[in-house]
């Protein structure tokens, strides 16, 4: 009994983001701005040591007419040498977020307009180790477009993304039995206009099989920015 509480109130330590000034040496760098969602990812195993926290947060950039702009932050920790130590961070190391900049002439809006979100983690890749999913929508002009990104260590004990999924307006993302993930939003055709896509509410799986990652069908873009774990 005891060994199983001991084990839980480790579990609730590794997800806890410090809030007081005190607890904020536990994660170096703290994470940008308001925390809205975070996640534990065993990047490298089932161990609690192995697993990696993943924190999505947000920090208010503007307002316009009682509408506010936001730059958000994916930020992944590893723990070393007694902290959890950023490895990753989006958009300073790249996808799946972008810098948002102030518009022109002393506007008072900035772009792009962004969202994001933790899909969650699943065996995706490899038995025994975990990989983390995350969807992000930008807007600049008309309805924008949306990305799923998976996450995975890298060779030297990185961590990036591995696997990106694009898609005009709309796409959304779930975890399915067997190491897959269920792609849905707008399928457009070759030419077809944003008001009016082929397909209104098309559904794919993607899979990873024999290291390359397969859409079936083939209605997003899939691309492989990195190399397998």
């Amino acid at each position: 009994m005891k060994r199983s509480v001991s084990i839980a109130l480790t579990l609730a330590c590794a997800l806890a983001v410090p809030t007081r000034a005190s607890d904020e040496r536990q994660f170096f760098p703290s994470p940008a701005g308001s925390v809205v969602e975070r996640q534990l990812v065993a990047f490298n195993g089932e161990g609690i040591a192995d697993r990696w926290p993943a924190v999505l947060s947000k920090r208010r950039v503007g307002s316009d007419s009682g509408r506010d702009f936001y730059q958000w932050y994916l930020s992944i920790y590893q723990l070393r040498r007694g902290a959890y130590r950023l490895r990753y961070e989006s958009p300073g190391n790249g996808a799946p977020l972008s810098r948002v900049t102030q518009g022109a002439n002393g506007s008072k809006m900035w772009f792009p307009t962004q969202e994001a979100s933790l899909v969650g983690v699943g065996t995706l890749m490899r038995a025994g180790v975990q990989q983390l999913v995350v969807r992000s929508h930008e807007t600049g002009a008309d309805c924008g477009g949306a990305t799923i990104t998976v996450f995975a260590t890298k060779p030297g004990n990185t961590v990036g993304p591995v696997v990106t999924i694009t898609n005009p307006c709309d796409l959304d993302a779930s975890l399915v039995s067997g190491g897959g993930l269920r792609l849905t939003g707008p399928y457009y055709g070759k030419n077809a206009p944003l008001c009016c896509p082929t397909k209104a509410n098309a559904t794919a799986t993607l899979r990873y099989r024999n290291g390359k990652w397969v859409e079936t069908p083939n209605y997003f873009k899939v691309e492989e920015p990195g190399t397998a774990p």
